[in-house]
């Protein structure tokens, strides 16, 4: 069986990234999306193993002890992170993961998993970013501005990406995702199991 693949997507808050991977996994139920562990509360609409594990700070901090994360980091009081085993146990069983992390995360990960391949979700336009970040209007132009330029930050590392997907249009950066994906999957490291088999 050949090796599954990790692919870790990032993008700034308003790339839509969110909207894309829901797609993809409607689309594509074979790809897996690694869950992510937060020690913060659970929020209205939260699942417990949707999107989030949700453990106390005593468990997190066992996990970074003993080097069970990929990678994690700490946002107001709460730890966030990717959990080793899971992203791990795909690989071996030959299925391909989505690891969802901000630019910290990413070069985390790739410093453990070098052949993670790695897709930065970029806004067409400022202005178009600035018009998702707006929302409905409901929140003041200090608190917009902020958030700008923490998309921008991001965006600047866009560079340290295996590839940019621009999402303009759904269905074409949905597409343009799984293309990655599946030529990949080619690779001629990827497929040396059928190079043995036919021998």
């Amino acid at each position: 069986m050949n090796k599954g693949g990790v692919f870790i997507v990032s993008g700034p808050s308003g790339s839509g990234k969110d909207t894309l991977l829901t797609e993809l996994f409607k689309n594509h139920p074979e790809i897996k999306f690694s869950i992510s562990t937060i020690t913060r509360p659970m929020r209205a609409g939260e699942k417990e193993g949707e999107k989030y594990n949700f453990i106390s700070r005593e468990s997190f901090e066992q996990m970074i002890a003993e080097d069970y994360l990929l990678e994690y980091n700490s946002y107001i009081g709460n730890y966030y992170g990717t959990p080793k085993a899971p992203v791990i146990k795909a690989i071996n069983e030959g299925c391909d993961i989505i690891i969802e992390v901000d630019v910290n995360g990413a070069a985390s990960i790739r410093e453990k998993l070098p052949q993670a391949v790695s897709i930065f979700i970029m806004p067409p336009s400022l202005k178009e970013l600035k018009n998702r970040l707006s929302g409905r209007g409901t929140e003041p132009e200090e608190i917009i501005n902020q958030r700008m330029q923490s998309a921008l930050s991001e965006i600047k590392r866009a560079t340290e990406y295996d590839y940019i997907v621009i999402n303009d249009d759904i269905a074409t950066a949905v597409n343009d995702i799984h293309s990655i994906i599946s030529s990949e999957r080619l690779k001629t490291e990827r497929q040396k199991q059928i190079i043995d088999e036919v021998f």
